[in-house]
């Protein structure tokens, strides 16, 4: 057994981890501020002897005796990091120094959550991981994506000045249960529109690409990471790729939605196209994902039909 902070332990990726791990055997702190994380994702959790919930806000700092560290903790959709800019760069920014201070303190190893994000509107396509991205430093997305790749330059530098045990991953579009329904992302915004007979609204012509990969497969990458002799960066994502618009019509058709697709601006700096390689996952993690595309979507759209 391993003492294991997950920090956004309750939100969307990190219920779903902090399962997996007390599934596996490990104690484990769930730390959550609460700001899109929900105490629904972690009722079941409860019933585990190994865990425990702390309320707090990483970007103060945080002591205890553990052996590793996930560091989940930022609102990762446009509308939540977007809607108090600082509070979200401070995130990313104070809370990696914290989580990287409290790793040298307790000699622990530290898994940073990372992303696509940190790519920009990438002009190099598929995106590996020596592609340093094409990023507006000063746009509206910019206190996510610049936080984000400030929080690898801290990872490395505690890594080469301090020999801390560090792994990070870049983690490209997720889905699946414990999604918000209010979160603005792709999926979510889609199957509750489609779930209400309302008009499906995509930004832009639709000709814009994601990969989407089931957040079961992307748990058992962290895991698998996170056990690895590899520091990273790594990618982790499905590299099917397709388009928003194939998207919407294909909830349409698993949901047997009335919904009309009405198109709207396109968002400043919204990537073109966003699509992993994963030649390093396969080869390092043994890693790639499992779930297609339509067997996730049901399990989601499931999750949605009970939730409304």
């Amino acid at each position: 057994m391993e003492r294991i902070l997950v920090t956004g332990g309750a939100g969307f990726i990190g219920s779903h981890l902090c399962k997996r791990l007390l599934e596996d055997g490990n104690e484990v702190i769930c730390l959550d501020n609460f700001f899109t994380g929900s105490l629904d994702n972690i009722k079941q959790l409860h019933e585990y002897k190994t865990f425990k919930l702390v309320t707090h806000d990483i970007t103060e700092s945080f002591s205890a005796d553990i052996d590793r560290i996930y560091n989940l903790a930022c609102p990762a959709s446009p509308p939540h990091y977007q809607y108090n800019a600082i509070k979200t760069i401070k995130t990313s920014v104070l809370g990696i120094i914290n989580m990287l201070e409290l790793a040298d303190r307790c000699k622990a190893r530290i898994l940073q959550a990372s992303t696509s994000e940190v790519y920009g509107d990438p002009i190099v396509h598929p995106q590996k991981e020596s592609y340093w991205g094409n990023v507006n430093p000063i746009g509206i997305r910019s206190c996510y994506d610049e936080g984000k790749r400030c929080a690898e330059t801290l990872m490395m530098d505690y890594h080469r000045q301090n020999s801390t045990d560090i792994r990070i991953v870049r983690i490209f579009n997720t889905y699946g249960p414990n999604m918000l329904p209010n979160d603005g992302r792709v999926v979510s915004n889609f199957i509750i529109q489609a779930l209400k007979n309302e008009d499906i609204t995509i930004y832009g012509n639709g000709s814009q690409t994601r990969s989407f990969c089931y957040i079961d497969d992307l748990i058992d990458g962290l895991v698998r990471m996170m056990n690895s002799d590899c520091i990273g960066p790594v990618n982790l994502g499905n590299p099917s790729e397709r388009t928003i618009l194939n998207l919407a019509e294909l909830i349409i058709k698993l949901t047997g939605s009335k919904s009309k697709i009405i198109h709207m601006p396109l968002p400043a700096d919204d990537p073109v196209k966003r699509q992993p390689d994963i030649t390093t996952a396969e080869s390092v993690l043994n890693w790639k994902p499992k779930v297609g595309i339509e067997e996730g979507l049901m399990k989601t759209i499931q999750y949605f039909k009970e939730l409304l």
